[in-house]
């Protein structure tokens, strides 16, 4: 029988993800996409349900217990009573689905502009006007096809796991070894559908006691299966999202906690004449000196284009490959400098002409949840120490915690199953963008209240699905004592576990060696240069010239 209770938890859950995204899509989007862009705002809205969705099915999961082996008939009043195991499923094909097919048409449905998409090449030979949506297709068909082909070869070639097993053989066994035909209980009137109970089964005696010591030990044995295409793709999925999750979920554990703090530390403050009067010429020579490096960059991208030179692209020359690589790192410092100037504007105008309609109370919430992320972060970084590596664990430490506020009051436990692995993708989402603001590798996708595009809306949940089953594996893993029953520790704890090929990554645990070790050294880092500073803007321009001269 269903419980009542899960059924009401996931009515609600859903109702407040579906509020939730809906209320950070009106509160964040650009006015630009007011009244436009309805496609890829969909798209975002139930992405980010999916990603909440398969975060917290791992705690309803461990509520409903359905992997318990009394939830097949004979001691279901543990059991939850929902198909898990459907539900994990559809979330398994829903984020690839998304991933690979909603998010890349909805972002080139977005790009496109009546004819005009990206680099402008929507136009043919025959200088025919295409459609929005047919450009769409076009680039999300060759998507498909590169994404089908890699999911089907990977499929054929690396779908069976192999299941180790401990392999017994009995001497002389009985079939009713366990039930002594003289002392099982009788109950003539009671069907053939009777429930049975546990406490029927009779004690052991010393003949039934003899049969187990009459048993040979085969050693280590293999059971090669192949699992179903979803949980090879759930699989498959988790891997390829591990990549990220360890470099940005290492990043985001660290850095979360002390921006927040810092958020605090740094929170605007009344100035006097003489600070305002400097605040405000060294904004206004960092504006002037953003404004030239600005300059240069569209005179030379002018000039580019004037000679047709392209310089996107990989190409076979070492000398345009380096240009075109020099070329993108100025435009990666620029824009991080002008976001950064940004926020130190928003910040010096909130100290002044904005500093009667600032909230004194925001900087007081931001030291609570920075203090509330650094004790979470420390909670993940000593239970990954005691309990995570060490073979057996030195102790259940956090699974401890889960199952005593269980037996004070269940509701607890689960909420607090939800808060430490929600609080993994945040960190994946703070440790993308703290990654990508101090090293410029790509392009950062800030979340600004009021001024953000869809196209960063769709980057930034794209992050969070890759990151969904990462975050799910390692907390199936990290709390497998608490989760032992929950139907995703018998997927992912035993068949994704020994898949071939992905099982050497998740034995030896490769990623949260390196999730914990990008932790530690981002600590360090962060530790003796805790704010975030722009590229320098005189040497920025300097090589802006520089390499204008040598294109020349």
């Amino acid at each position: 029988m269903v419980d009542v209770f899960l059924v009401i938890a996931i009515v609600v859950a859903i109702a407040i993800l579906l509020v939730a995204a809906v209320y950070l899509l009106v509160y964040y989007q650009h006015p630009d996409d007011h009244n436009d862009a309805y496609i890829p705002k969909f798209v975002v809205i139930i992405g980010f349900c999916l990603a909440g969705w398969t975060v917290l099915l791992f705690p309803l999961d461990v509520a409903n217990n359905e992997g318990y082996a009394g939830c097949d008939g004979y001691d279901t009043k543990f059991c939850g009573g929902l198909n898990m195991e459907a539900m994990w499923t559809a979330i398994f094909w829903m984020i690839p689905i998304w991933i690979f097919v909603m998010i890349p048409f909805s972002t080139f449905y977005y790009e496109a502009d009546d004819g005009t998409l990206m680099m402008g090449t929507a136009y043919g030979a025959n200088h025919v006007r295409k459609s929005r949506v047919g450009q769409a297709v076009c680039y999300q068909l060759f998507v498909l096809i590169i994404v089908g082909l890699f999911f089907l070869v990977t499929y054929l070639t690396l779908s069976d796991t192999n299941i180790p097993i401990e392999d017994y053989t009995q001497n002389n066994v009985r079939v009713s070894s366990l039930l002594a035909s003289n002392t099982i209980y009788s109950y003539p009137n009671l069907g053939v559908n009777a429930t049975f109970d546990v406490n029927e089964l009779a004690d052991m005696n010393p003949n039934d006691q003899s049969y187990y010591t009459q048993v040979t030990d085969n050693g280590g044995q293999e059971i090669t299966l192949q699992v179903s295409v979803a949980t090879f793709y759930a699989g498959l999925m988790a891997w390829l999202g591990w990549w990220l999750f360890a470099l940005f979920g290492g990043v985001g554990l660290a850095a979360l906690p002390l921006d927040l703090i810092l958020a605090f530390v740094n929170r605007p403050k009344h100035m006097d004449a003489v600070e305002f009067a400097e605040a405000q010429l060294s904004l206004r020579e960092r504006v002037n000196e953003l404004v030239d490096i600005g300059e240069l960059i569209k005179i030379e991208r002018d000039e580019k284009a004037n000679a047709g030179i392209v310089t996107s692209g990989w190409s076979f020359d070492t000398d345009k490959r380096k240009a075109a690589r020099d070329e993108r790192q100025a435009l990666l410092g620029f824009k991080q400098a002008v976001f950064l100037l940004e926020k130190d504007v928003e910040d010096f105008q909130a100290m002044s002409v904005n500093y009667e309609n600032y909230n004194p109370l925001l900087p007081f919430i931001s030291l609570i949840c920075g203090i509330c992320s650094a004790i979470m972060s420390l909670f993940w970084f000593i239970h990954i120490c005691i309990f995570v590596y060490p073979d057996p664990p030195l102790a259940p430490f956090l699974n401890n915690y889960f199952e005593w506020f269980d037996n004070w009051f269940p509701l607890f436990g689960v909420l607090s199953v939800a808060l430490f692995v929600v609080y993994l993708l945040f960190c994946a989402v703070k440790g993308c963008f703290k990654f990508g603001i101090r090293f410029m590798f790509f392009q950062i996708h800030p979340m600004k209240i009021g001024k953000t595009y869809m196209s960063s809306f769709m980057f930034n949940i794209a992050l969070v699905l890759f990151c969904a089953l990462p975050v799910v594996q390692f907390s199936q893993e990290a709390f497998s004592d608490y989760a032992a029953f929950s139907e995703i520790r018998q997927i992912f704890g035993v068949q994704i576990q020994y898949l071939d090929f992905f099982t050497w990554f998740w034995t030896k645990q490769v990623f949260i060696y390196v999730f914990f070790s990008i932790s530690v050294l981002t600590s360090i880092y962060l530790a003796c240069r805790p704010r975030d500073q722009s590229a320098n803007a005189a040497a920025l321009r300097d090589r802006l010239r520089a390499h204008k001269s040598h294109s020349t």
